[in-house]
């Protein structure tokens, strides 16, 4: 949470976040599905929780003035797996209930996920994050066909001609994650729509210059 208020007064115009479900549905933010004492989330209920640990809610008001960027964590991997995506329905019926459709994009690495978002036809973006190594423009297509808003690459997967491929295809391209300053303007330059950073501050002044 002191993170995201850090966001804000750095000058960051959006906040990034990973969502999971807790035992009793509560949705949470914690990139994790364990957390640092070995206890899984999904296994415990919204009270038992630490303190500390927000949930979806109180994270998404409190980054009141900036767009959220909500990650869905959703791999088959993981203990908390969610098949039938759940949580993608929770999500969008959070997010209408606090009317924030115009100020958040879901995203996650699960095609299935995003897919559930967008067939909700409630109007919130959604866009598709790529591991490195994959081929941008040979997924762009597909992407777009699919209603979604933007794609989500590595930020070593994205060129100049990929950024112009996504836009040509109605696409927003948000790369992750970038605390290179050089390539942050390099980036800019080529005409990406966001940058995913773990140092605003910087990428503010440094966007700023150009």
């Amino acid at each position: 949470m002191a993170a995201f208020g850090a966001a804000a007064r750095a000058g960051a115009d959006m906040v990034e976040l990973d969502v999971r479900r807790a035992a009793d549905g509560t949705l949470v933010v914690h990139h994790d599905a364990v957390l640092d004492d070995g206890r899984l989330i999904i296994e415990l209920p919204g009270p038992d929780l630490p303190d500390w640990l927000p949930d979806l809610e109180t994270a998404l008001v409190a980054c009141e003035g900036m767009a959220v960027n909500i990650e869905i964590k959703n791999s088959p991997r993981d203990a908390d797996f969610d098949p039938d995506d759940v949580v993608a329905g929770g999500v969008v019926d959070l997010v209408a209930r606090l009317h924030m459709r115009d100020r958040v994009i879901v995203s996650s690495f699960n095609l299935r996920t995003v897919d559930a978002v967008r067939a909700t036809d409630t109007g919130v973006r959604t866009g598709w994050l790529t591991f490195p190594g994959t081929d941008l423009v040979a997924l762009i297509a597909a992407i777009a066909a699919g209603g979604h808003t933007a794609v989500h690459p590595y930020d070593t997967s994205v060129t100049a001609a990929s950024i112009d491929a996504a836009h040509d295809a109605g696409l927003e391209v948000n790369a992750w994650t970038v605390d290179d300053v050089d390539r942050m303007k390099e980036l800019a330059g080529w005409g990406v729509d966001g940058i995913v950073t773990n140092d605003p501050a910087a990428a503010v002044a440094a966007l700023r210059a150009r």
